[in-house]
């Protein structure tokens, strides 16, 4: 098997289900355990993501307070993966931002990727890619320049005991970053790191 976002052969095998891919440091999915489309889409209707629900919003602010900080309704944004509960863009919404809803399952409105956005949201979501590198070539080019992409998802460190980590054991979480997986993805398509935290995750197109 190959790394489905650098293309490297994978060898260093991390446990029984998961490879490490020793150039860009992401830890991989063996295909054989992927999910099937239905299977995948049942998990996430399980998934309790009420917009209203408090924790759910501060959990999600990182994304949400950048993006007032940085920009206003004029801006075009897109919350791409949105799920069944957009708390990001329903946020946003009523403070009259202008972002669209797009994810595969939920909101498959195909048109939104014909556009071109200021910034584009993904909270929880680049774990789930199965095909991370055309996923993430497809939402650079859906930047206009100098937008950002801003992302949420865990990072895998050292500190970690990924044996018993609820990010390994979720059976949606097909692909995994560390920091360097970021700075790989930055460096192969020419963006700037704004932010990478543990959690949060900003890339400008230059």
């Amino acid at each position: 098997m190959n790394c489905t976002l650098c293309d490297s052969k994978l060898t260093n095998k991390k446990d029984e289900y998961y490879y490490e891919c020793d150039t860009c440091k992401a830890i991989v999915k063996n295909k054989i355990y992927y999910l099937s489309a239905d299977k995948e889409k049942t998990r996430y209707e399980s998934h309790n993501n009420n917009v209203d629900d408090i924790g759910y919003q501060n959990f999600t602010s990182p994304i949400t307070n950048y993006v007032i900080q940085e920009f206003t309704s004029k801006h075009k944004g897109l919350d791409f993966g949105c799920g069944t509960g957009p708390v990001i863009s329903s946020m946003l919404q009523k403070q009259s931002y202008n972002i669209t809803q797009y994810d595969p399952f939920f909101v498959p409105n195909e048109d939104v990727l014909k556009s071109t956005y200021d910034y584009i949201v993904s909270c929880e979501v680049f774990e789930h890619f199965y095909n991370p590198k055309e996923e993430i070539i497809r939402l650079i080019s859906l930047l206009k320049n100098n937008g950002v992409l801003l992302v949420m998802t865990m990072l895998y460190n050292e500190q970690i005991d990924f044996n018993s980590w609820f990010y390994r054991k979720d059976p949606t979480h097909v692909f995994i970053y560390r920091k360097e997986t970021f700075e790989y993805i930055a460096q192969k398509h020419k963006l700037e790191i704004v932010s990478l935290t543990n959690r949060f995750i900003a890339l400008r197109k230059s």
